[in-house]
This record gives structure tokens, C-alpha cells and sequence, in this order.
């Protein structure tokens, strides 16, 4: 079986993301993966600790109506650790309840070792998916 380099992992994480396989999404982790989420919106984990908690994260998160239908990928920065990734990225996505598109710009950053996430960072802006919730 081909190992998956960084780059390729990225972009897999995209496709399972644009075809909304939360499954998929969450088999990209290694079991003790940690998803930080800094910027944390009230209510919403800043921490999650393996993929367990990852896949019942991504439950919930199917529940919202927040979809995402693509993420497109602004830069890409590798550095001299060949397991760190960070990337901007705008997701774009709709709010199945109203048939709103938004778009949404962040910056992650990623530590991938042979062919899985190990870490997820995750800056996005809280405050913009309140905003579009709320229109």
C-alpha cells in the first residue's frame, strides 16, 4: 500500500470533505490525532483527543446546517519538517436551511506522518460562522 505524502493527504481531506463523507474524513487521522481549535466559538470543543472523539465530533457537526462543498486552497507552505503543512484556505460552503453561500477563510495547520493527520489546527473565525448562521 502507497503511503500518502502531506500534500496528497491535504488534498484527499478535500475531496471526502466536498462529497460530505465524514467517515472518510475522520479515517484520514491516526487513532491519537488531536483537532485544536484555538478560536473556539462557546459552546464548540477547543480540543479533541483521538479519533474517537473526532468521529463523534464530525457527527455533530453533520447535524448543523453548516455544509461545506469545497475548500480551495489559497497557499501552501511546507517547511524543512516534511510532516508540517500549514495552508490558507477559503471553505465554501452552504446553509442547508436557508440555500445561503458563504465562503469562509482560515488557516490550519497540519503535522501528517506517513500518510496520516496527526495534528489538525484549525484558525477559523468564529465570529463569521455566527454571522452566517444568522442571515
Amino acid at each position: 500500500m502507497t503511503v500518502l505524502s502531506p500534500v496528497q493527504v491535504l488534498e484527499r481531506r478535500r475531496q471526502v470533505l466536498a462529497a460530505h463523507d465524514s467517515d472518510g474524513f475522520v479515517e484520514l487521522f491516526a487513532d491519537d490525532a488531536v483537532i485544536e481549535l484555538p478560536f473556539a466559538a462557546p459552546g464548540m470543543p477547543n480540543r479533541l483527543d483521538g479519533k474517537a472523539a473526532i468521529r463523534e465530533y464530525s457527527k455533530v457537526m453533520d447535524s448543523t446546517p453548516v455544509r461545506i462543498d469545497d475548500i480551495e486552497t489559497v497557499a501552501l507552505y511546507e517547511s524543512t519538517d516534511p510532516e508540517l503543512v500549514v495552508i490558507e484556505i477559503v471553505g465554501k460552503g452552504t446553509v442547508t436551511t436557508t440555500g445561503q453561500a458563504f465562503d469562509s477563510p482560515c488557516i490550519q495547520v497540519f503535522r501528517i506522518r506517513d500518510g496520516l493527520i496527526h495534528l489538525f489546527r484549525d484558525y477559523f473565525n468564529p465570529i463569521g460562522v455566527a454571522d452566517i448562521l444568522s442571515h
